[in-house]
């Protein structure tokens, strides 16, 4: 249902928006992003990490300009794009190459680029895993900054979880956009894999704020939205709880107290492996580097380049 007040209409033609779409070897999840893109927006950016598979071929079959920079992180490679990619609209729209928007999601979206007030636009992210829609265990609604004025936008500094910041009002419609990022029919172990590498991010992050080795931007407080909640709960809550303990209390929290077990086996999957799994991999790695720098005497920043490669 569109926010009080409004009204839903197809739009007369593409939207005035520039999508941007960061890959690296993503033909399998491309296709289907770029077609629910088409039609919808006025132009495509394909902003590519030097893909070795047919991800350029898929994205110039699309209508999307493609263009390719060396990748240190999501965050620098989203900021260097809206620094230096040829952006022609007012609007710009995150998104990744796992996700997928509807005709409907357009419409619902199509009366808030009007408004002069606006300055950011919230979806819903949709999980579907395992053929299922994830809608409990605090997985659903989720809002994430997906549609913003490229003046004055910016995107957190960070290796993992990064936001993008706005300056002026950020509103919620009820619009959902589907993440897929793993199908019945794909092999799980893409999936690990890629988490695999986001843990080792997520660690540089954690050891960053324990060592106080620089600023990190944040959107954490408790006075915003649901995100802003989040990311304050995780500063401030569960960075205090001891390592390896914090993992099996999160995914009671999620899977008992969120009633993640109504998902049935797509939703006890994931939240073992999202909400557990992953979370120990981080503390892990974490406990490993500082293990290594007492071992060592050596500055954990040092220890973090040398394991990683990584300068945190």
């Amino acid at each position: 249902m569109p926010e009080k007040g409004r009204t839903s209409r197809p739009p007369a033609g593409p939207l005035r928006i520039t999508a941007i779409v960061l890959t690296l070897n993503e033909q399998r999840n491309l296709p289907a992003c770029l077609a629910s893109l088409r039609r919808h927006v006025q132009r495509i950016v394909v902003v590519d990490s030097f893909s070795t598979d047919a991800t350029e071929e898929i994205a110039r079959e699309h209508g999307a300009a493609f263009v390719q920079h060396a990748f240190v992180n999501q965050a620098q490679q989203f900021q260097w794009a809206l620094e230096h990619v040829d952006i022609r609209t007012a609007w710009v729209m995150r998104v990744d190459a796992d996700e997928r928007w509807t005709p409907g999601a357009f419409e619902q979206l199509a009366p808030f680029l009007a408004d002069p007030a606006v300055a950011g636009v919230n979806v819903r992210m949709r999980i579907q895993f395992m053929g299922r829609f994830l809608r409990h265990g605090g997985l659903y609604p989720n809002l994430f900054l997906r549609v913003f004025r490229r003046d004055g936008a910016r995107i957190e500094q960070r290796w993992m979880d990064e936001h993008i910041t706005v300056p002026g009002k950020v509103v919620s419609p009820p619009i959902d956009v589907i993440e897929a990022n793993y199908d019945r029919q794909e092999n799980i172990g893409l999936w690990t894999t890629k988490h695999n590498a986001y843990s080792t991010r997520e660690a540089v992050d954690t050891l960053i704020r324990r060592w106080r080795l620089r600023e990190l931007d944040t959107v954490g407080t408790l006075k915003g939205d649901s995100t802003h909640r989040r990311r304050w709960m995780k500063e401030h809550v569960y960075a205090r709880a001891p390592l390896f303990v914090r993992p099996f209390l999160y995914f009671a929290y999620r899977y008992v107290l969120r009633l993640g077990f109504l998902d049935g086996v797509p939703g006890f999957v994931f939240h073992v492996l999202q909400g557990f799994w992953y979370r120990f991999l981080v503390d892990v790695k974490v406990y490993q580097l500082e293990s290594l720098a007492r071992a060592s005497g050596r500055p954990i920043q040092e220890v973090i380049e040398d394991s990683y490669g990584i300068e945190p």
